[in-house]
C-alpha cells in the first residue's frame, strides 16, 4: 500500500521543475520505468531532463555524498529530493547555489510529510558548507564510484580495455548525448544544442529521423539492394527499418511487443512508409517464407549507449547479461531459418560486451555450420575517432 500511495502522489501535478524531477526520480527508483517516458512537455522539459539524467548518471557518487551527511538513509520523496538538490550543487554548475537549495526546498513543501522541507534544507545547506571536502572525497574515490558505474561492469571494462581506457570510456558515457539527424539521402547531421527536432525543416515532410551515426554500421553491412526481400526481426522503434525502406527494399518489420510495435508504426507513418512496409507481430515460419537478408538488431545490455540511456547502467548485472546472451542466441537460431540459401543474416547490438557480440557470433557459427562470418565491425566510443555511440554488427552468410 505504501508503494501505491507514493506512486499516486508522484502522479499529482508538480509545482516546479525540481518537483517534477523529484517525482520522476522517485517513480524510477520504485518502478524502474524508463525516465525518458516520464518527461513533461513544455518549456521545463529540457531542464527536467538534464536534472533527472544528471541524478541517474551520478547516483553512486551522490549516494556516497549524501550517506556522509545523513544518519539514516531516506526513502521515497525525501530520497529523490535530496538527490535532485545535491545533483544541482555538485554537478550542474550553471545552477546558482541559492536556486538549487531554495527551489528544491519549495518543491519539498508540497510533500504530505511536513518535516521533509526542513530536512532537505538542512542537508543541502550542509552540502554547500562542506562542498570542498565532499568534492575531494569523490575525486579520491575509485573510478567506478567517482564516475558512478556498477563495480562489476567497470571491472569488465578494465579487464578488456585496460585501466586508462576504461576510465576514458566511463567519463565519455557521463557526457550529455548529442542529437543526430539521419536524412533520407543518407546524410547524418548533428543538431545544434537547444534546437528542437520538431522545428527543423523537413520534419513534417518525413525527410529525416533522429538516429545516432553508429546505427549506420548495421545498415551499411546489410548492403541493401532495391527490391531485395528483407526482414527486420526486432524492428522497434524503427530507425533501421526506415533506413532500409528508404533504400528500396521490400521490407517486413517484426516487433512482438505491442507498445513498441505502436511506436514502430507511428515512426513509419511520420515518414510516409506505413503503406510500404509490412509490419508483423510475430516472426513468420520458415516453412512459409524466406528472405534474402535478415537483420537481427537484438535486445542487449545497452552498454554502448549509456551516454544516451544512463539508467541502463543500473539495470546491468552478470545474471541479466547471461539471460540476454541466451535470448540473443535463441533469436539468432530462429532467424537463421528465415534466410534463403546464399542469403545473409546481419546481427547487431548497441552493446560493447564481447559476450553479446563477437563471442555470440562465434558460438552461432560453431553450431550452425551452414553459416560463415563474412565481416564484423565494432565501434567503441572514446577509444577511437569519429562520433556516435557504441555498436557491433556482423554479417553471417548462409551456404547456397
Amino acid at each position: 500500500m505504501a508503494d501505491e500511495n507514493l506512486i499516486a502522489n508522484i502522479e499529482k501535478k508538480p509545482v516546479n521543475s525540481r518537483r517534477t524531477a523529484a517525482f520522476i526520480i522517485a517513480k524510477w527508483l520504485l518502478t524502474k520505468d524508463f525516465p525518458s517516458n516520464m518527461f513533461p512537455e513544455g518549456r521545463d522539459r529540457a531542464f527536467v531532463q538534464d536534472l533527472v539524467y544528471t541524478v541517474v548518471r551520478r547516483m553512486r557518487a551522490l549516494r556516497k555524498i549524501l550517506s556522509f551527511l545523513v544518519a539514516k538513509w531516506p526513502k521515497g520523496e525525501l530520497e529523490a529530493l535530496l538527490y535532485v538538490g545535491a545533483a544541482q550543487i555538485f554537478y550542474m554548475k550553471d545552477v546558482p547555489d541559492f536556486a538549487a537549495v531554495n527551489e528544491t526546498v519549495e518543491a519539498a513543501k508540497t510533500c504530505e510529510n511536513k518535516s521533509i522541507p526542513k530536512v532537505v534544507n538542512g542537508v543541502l545547506r550542509n552540502c554547500l558548507r562542506r562542498r570542498d571536502e565532499l568534492e575531494k572525497m569523490i575525486a579520491s574515490s575509485s573510478v567506478d564510484v567517482r564516475e558512478s558505474f556498477p563495480r562489476e561492469l567497470y571491472r569488465r571494462w578494465v579487464r578488456r580495455f585496460g585501466a586508462d581506457n576504461a576510465e576514458k570510456l566511463a567519463v565519455w558515457h557521463n557526457m550529455p548525448a548529442e542529437t543526430f539527424l539521419a536524412w533520407k539521402d543518407g546524410r547524418i547531421e548533428k543538431l545544434e544544442r537547444g534546437k528542437k527536432v520538431e522545428e527543423q525543416q523537413g520534419f513534417k515532410e518525413g525527410e529525416f529521423i533522429v538516429q545516432d551515426p553508429a546505427t549506420k554500421i548495421a545498415v551499411s553491412l546489410l548492403d541493401v539492394v532495391a527490391g531485395e526481400k528483407i526482414l527486420d526481426a526486432c524492428a522497434a522503434p524503427g530507425g533501421k527499418s526506415i533506413q532500409i525502406a528508404w533504400r528500396g527494399a521490400a521490407l517486413t518489420s517484426c516487433e512482438i511487443n505491442p507498445k513498441r510495435r505502436r511506436k514502430l508504426v507511428e515512426n513509419l507513418k511520420r515518414v510516409g512508409l506505413e503503406d510500404k512496409v509490412e509490419v508483423l507481430s510475430e516472426l513468420p515460419s520458415s516453412s512459409s517464407r524466406l528472405f534474402d537478408k535478415v537483420l537481427v538488431d537484438a535486445p542487449c545490455s545497452n552498454t554502448g549507449v549509456l551516454r544516451r540511456r544512463p539508467d541502463a547502467r543500473w539495470n546491468w548485472s552478470e545474471e541479466k547479461l547471461s539471460a540476454l546472451v541466451r535470448l540473443q542466441s535463441d533469436i539468432l537460431d530462429v532467424c537463421a531459418n528465415l534466410v534463403r540459401p546464399g542469403g545473409q543474416l546481419v546481427y547487431s547490438t548497441c552493446s560493447n560486451e564481447e559476450d553479446e557480440n563477437s563471442l555470440q557470433v562465434r558460438r552461432f557459427i560453431e553450431r550452425r555450420k551452414d553459416f560463415s562470418l563474412s565481416q564484423e565491425r565494432e565501434r567503441i566510443p572514446a577509444l577511437e575517432e569519429g562520433e556516435g555511440d557504441g555498436a557491433y554488427s556482423a554479417v553471417l552468410v548462409k551456404a547456397p
